[in-house]
């Protein structure tokens, strides 16, 4: 199977996406605002309420883009959904403008918004994500953390195997873990003195993990 298949990641247009959502969604309109709904049972949606020319859109059932965990009990939770279900987020392909010289960086224009989906349940992304979590969070039980799950490499391959007018640059193409341990000497918390980043590379999921304080 191909490494970004339909099976395994879409990237759909926020317009496209309210004409005709997937399976396990449905689309209300109110005036000129769009609410929403998906099936929790196979859909993780870690999407937070944004503006859109055509109106307010918010996902009813979504737990947004930073997901708060306060005990083990809810981090076991979520990371039975982050293996177990379709993940939706909502990302931003951004336009490149030449710069005039070559030393000026180039400027970057908002672009389109997109909501990318990608089956964390397939045997091979499980693999990815479950590795990486086990690697990065080896003593959540101990320590406050922030974790981020990056993207965009994923969409970059994808662009390349799909045709678009130009290379855009992907931003918010992550979500983030906020774990804040129950543990009584959490001294990272205490004193803020931890500034270690560890780095776990795979080929879909790069994932990037920091204390959080």
């Amino acid at each position: 199977m191909s490494p970004l298949s339909p099976r395994r990641m879409t990237v759909t247009e926020v317009g496209e996406f309210l004409r005709g959502p997937p399976a396990g969604f449905s689309v209300e309109t109110i005036g000129s605002d769009h609410r929403v709904h998906s099936d929790d049972d196979t859909n993780l949606v870690l999407i937070d309420d944004f503006q859109s020319c055509s109106g307010k859109i918010t996902f009813q059932n979504s737990l947004g883009r930073k997901v708060k965990m306060r005990n083990l009990w809810e981090y076991s939770r979520v990371r039975q959904n982050l293996l177990t279900k379709r993940i939706y987020l909502l990302v931003t392909a951004c336009d490149q403008t030449p710069s005039v010289t070559k030393k000026k960086p180039r400027d970057l224009r908002a672009g389109m918004q997109y909501v990318v989906s990608i089956d964390s349940s397939d045997p091979f992304l499980k693999w990815q994500m479950e590795r990486g979590l086990d690697r990065t969070i080896s003593s959540v039980a101990g320590e406050s953390y922030w974790v981020d799950i990056d993207i965009v490499e994923a969409l970059e391959t994808w662009t390349a195997e799909h045709s678009m007018r130009t290379e855009p640059v992907w931003r918010d193409a992550s979500f983030t873990l906020k774990y804040e341990s129950d543990a009584l000497f959490d001294f990272p918390y205490w004193f803020g003195y931890s500034k270690r980043t560890f780095k776990a590379r795979h080929f879909i999921f790069p994932i990037y993990i920091c204390p959080m304080y």
